[in-house]
């Protein structure tokens, strides 16, 4: 059974998918959110490559197969609730499709701002 490949998640929590938030392991730096299901992580942590699933063109997305800009896996955190991923990576470019190197470069909001 597909369940059962991670039984430590909770991929039916959000329709197969799970959130996985991408971070620089060297920098600590938040550089994208994706979603995951089984075949993405299996493919990952196969590859040791960020790959994940495009909600929007419904297919496995590996992260810089087209543009060069890699994410190296170096490891996988899991939530208390089983139901969202932390990828821990080294880049190799941007992880944004703008250019930027973290699709998390515009403020909203900021307290400390006058």
């Amino acid at each position: 059974m597909e369940d059962e490949i991670f039984p430590e998640l909770d991929f039916q929590k959000r329709g197969g998918f799970i959130v996985t938030i991408t971070q620089d392991i060297d920098t600590g730096e938040v550089l994208m959110v994706a979603y995951s299901n089984q075949e993405s992580l299996k493919k990952a942590l196969d590859m040791k490559q960020g790959i994940y699933w495009s909600t929007s063109r419904n297919e496995l997305w590996h992260k810089g197969a087209t543009s060069g800009n890699i994410q190296e896996l170096v490891k996988v955190l899991y939530d208390c609730d089983g139901d969202a991923l932390v990828f821990k990576v080294k880049p190799q470019g941007p992880a944004c499709h703008t250019g930027e190197r973290t699709c998390f470069y515009r403020t909203l909001w900021d307290n400390k701002a006058k």
